[in-house]
């Protein structure tokens, strides 16, 4: 009987994480759309004359992305034999892309036209300590940030 609740239980948490990711991914590619149109420079050169600029500001913003009990336990046995670990591929990903919409949203509340000097900085955050307990869990942080360039019109 234990074992078969365990069953269902991985089931449940394999099923509702991987809803969980679709849905953000949803998320991710809808808001990806709406800032196509903003530029994102890597490159601390700013392709426009000083005397046109009008606004210099850093931006940033930054989200952490934990991974299901289901998808780490899979991980955790990938790691025992070797190869890609495909879970941690997704949550980095996530982080990525959430991190960098956070940071354009905030650009765009200000009117920039560009960003210059784009940056992503990663964590790995293996345990999360909550009072007494220690849980241990994979959870990925990542801070995009780069310098919000307005230009005079």
């Amino acid at each position: 009987m234990e074992i078969i609740i365990s069953i269902v239980l991985l089931i449940v948490a394999f099923s509702s994480g991987t809803l969980i990711e679709r849905s953000h991914y949803k998320s991710i590619r809808l808001r990806e759309k709406a800032y196509l149109t903003m530029p994102i420079l890597t490159t601390k050169e700013v392709p426009v004359e000083p005397e046109n600029i009008e606004m210099v500001q850093l931006v940033g913003d930054g989200v952490v992305i934990a991974g299901d009990h289901f998808k780490m336990f899979l991980a955790g046995l990938i790691n025992l034999v070797g190869g890609r670990v495909v879970t941690y591929e997704s949550l980095i990903d996530r982080a990525r892309r959430e991190s960098t919409l956070r940071m354009l949203k905030k650009a765009r509340l200000i009117n920039a036209d560009m960003i210059v000097n784009f940056r992503i900085e990663t964590t790995n955050i293996n345990s999360i300590h909550n009072g007494s307990k220690e849980h241990k869990n994979a959870a990925i942080e990542a801070f995009a940030y780069g310098t919000a360039i307005r230009i005079k019109k």
